[in-house]
């Protein structure tokens, strides 16, 4: 009879391995991430499992309010327009999945779906109207937090939310994509453009801003005069300020703009909340 090999370290899995490497029992999340980070240094995690659990974690303490697509930004289509024009406006932005509104954009209606648009030119003896279409919208409050959503999202099957806000107007959108982007990093597809979209106002000096913004665009768009001799992204300007790599949570101020890290994993930083207003504590 054959011997069966051992189970040594080598046959384990990285799960396995990762227990061995928490027997430390950390007291925190931060010095539970520190372990994590450690374990992928000797490559008992791989380094793309260790950026989805940290984003796992990140998910848990971020709210809609910091990834939703704010009301201005909102691609919507009014519950009057003729199916041509909608299948326009579905055709210029890419989007599956459109909101139509009344007399304005706290008159959200519904939600419709570009697909279901198809039972239109399919029906040409009654001709449907958009009405015919319309799927009921979910409402959320902003300071919903984004696992909580996740999991109803799954629930109920549904891609998308209209975010209100604490006077009940509408403040934006989130979809299940911009959830997920959060644990994997951008999901690109073919309609989304490659250089656009680097900062989302949220209104009263709030912003977020991605990391990877080219120092020049953010000077054209905020009017500040930072040097891109050194470094070319704006993440690449806080990593000098700070000394070393931005973790989630930092805050630095730099000539009056309050940034905050809001998503970074152990080899990057991702997105940044900006204020412009009065300082916070920063970062030691």
């Amino acid at each position: 009879m054959e011997d069966r090999p051992s189970n040594g370290t080598g046959n384990k899995s990285w799960f396995g391995r990762l227990g061995q490497a928490l027997l430390g029992e950390p007291r925190d999340q931060n010095e539970l991430v520190e372990l994590l980070r450690d374990a992928e240094q000797r490559d008992l995690l791989d380094a793309e499992a260790l950026s989805m659990i940290e984003g796992v974690m990140q998910v848990a303490d971020m709210k809609v309010r910091d990834i939703m697509i704010p009301r201005a930004q909102m691609v919507v289509v009014d519950n009057d327009w003729p199916i041509d024009e909608i299948l326009r406006v579905a055709m210029e932005s890419g989007h599956s999945r459109l909101p139509v509104v009344g007399e304005n954009r706290d008159e959200v209606q519904g939600i419709l779906l570009v697909k279901d648009l198809l039972r239109f030119f399919a029906d040409a003896e009654r001709r449907p109207t958009l009405r015919d279409f319309l799927r009921p919208a979910r409402f959320i409050p902003e300071s919903k937090r984004l696992n909580t959503l996740l999991r109803e999202f799954r629930v109920s099957r549904i891609h998308m939310a209209i975010v209100i806000d604490e006077y009940g107007g509408v403040a934006g959108l989130v979809t299940i994509e911009d959830v997920l982007e959060q644990i994997v990093g951008d999901i690109d597809d073919e309609h989304d453009a490659e250089d656009d979209s680097f900062v989302r106002a949220h209104g009263d000096g709030h912003y977020m801003v991605k990391a990877r913004t080219p120092i020049e665009d953010f000077n054209e768009y905020f009017g500040t005069d930072f040097s891109d001799e050194e470094f070319d992204t704006i993440g690449g300007l806080l990593m000098q300020k700070l000394g070393r790599l931005p973790r989630r949570g930092d805050r630095v101020d730099v000539d009056g703009l309050q940034f905050e890290v809001v998503r970074a994993d152990n080899r990057r930083v991702h997105l940044l909340g900006l204020t412009l207003g009065s300082p916070a504590p920063p970062t030691s």
